[in-house]
């Protein structure tokens, strides 16, 4: 009798530690599911946010300011007139506001908006699609279009879809119905019809922030906030914005589930905005520095 309560003891030992093993792997398990989920949607809307700058303001072979558009139908949800054909200006934002809210953007939840506009990189194949816009492309010149085409004749010269991104924070990843709401990283892009229509780029983006950096008459870069910068988003004359020869991004990335447990109370810093939190997500802060090339 005595050593069967010794074997049941010390079997309850063994079973006991065996669960707290158990236990163990599984919040270390889930531990790391919440790093990898921050990290796998904090890079690629970095890394997808680096590579449009990146090609902000490519023209395919034209150096010079475009020609006026021709033949382009109205754009349905065009965030305002004008905004799609000002191709000249590759790059523009927005501080911490939405200007955009009564047009092409409705589920704005904070932080900057960023827009780049450039041609695909790849140039379109005949028969050309109605309804889309393109550019045509030559050395000395370059015209928007989509139903009628330039009368300019040079070689070399190529035809490129036109695409225009407009980068914000929605509060929700699917729908405002979705329980919990999960913020993320929408773009409204140029498309066919034409029309410009909002895409998911990546969920679990809280906040983001953007600084330009223009060179100053002592020839080093400083960065400035989108109001600090002289130019409309619809102005195809010169202004300060043809300046800026980089980008710094800050991107916060939080979990889609709260941890039981955890409190995060911290504050993170993002260029001129100060993002204080207090529930259970995990956040993640990214940042980077984007050069332009054009």
């Amino acid at each position: 009798m005595v050593e069967m309560m010794i074997s049941i003891t010390v079997g309850l030992f063994i079973i006991a530690a065996l669960v707290g093993v158990v236990v163990s792997g599984s919040r270390n398990t889930r531990s790391n599911d919440r790093t990898s989920e921050l990290q796998t949607n904090g890079r690629y809307a970095l890394e997808t946010l680096a590579r449009d700058l990146r090609h902000a303001g490519y023209r395919g072979y034209t150096w010079a300011d475009p020609n006026t558009p021709s033949g382009i139908n109205a754009i349905t949800n065009e965030c305002a007139t004008g905004f799609v054909v000002n191709l000249r200006q590759r790059l523009w934002g927005a501080n911490d506001a939405n200007p955009f809210s009564a047009t092409c953007i409705a589920d704005y939840a904070r932080g900057d908006i960023l827009v780049t506009r450039h041609v695909a990189l790849t140039p379109a194949t005949a028969p050309l699609d109605a309804n889309t816009i393109y550019f045509r492309s030559a050395y000395e010149v370059g015209e928007m279009f989509q139903t009628a085409v330039p009368g300019f004749v040079n070689a070399p010269q190529q035809d490129y879809a036109v695409e225009t991104y407009v980068y914000y924070i929605s509060p929700y990843t699917n729908s405002a119905g979705e329980n919990p709401q999960i913020p993320a990283l929408y773009r409204v892009a140029l498309g066919a019809g034409p029309a410009m229509t909002p895409q998911l780029v990546a969920s679990g983006i809280e906040h983001i922030q953007f600084q330009y950096g223009r060179a100053t008459t002592d020839l080093n870069t400083r960065y400035y906030d989108a109001d600090q910068i002289i130019g409309s988003s619809t102005d195809a004359s010169q202004s300060e914005w043809d300046d800026v020869n980089s980008v710094r991004i800050w991107l916060l990335a939080r979990n889609s589930q709260a941890e039981p447990g955890y409190t995060n109370n911290n504050t993170y810093t993002m260029g001129d905005v100060s993002y204080t939190v207090n529930d259970g997500f995990r956040r993640q802060l990214f940042t980077t520095v984007v050069e332009l090339r054009n």
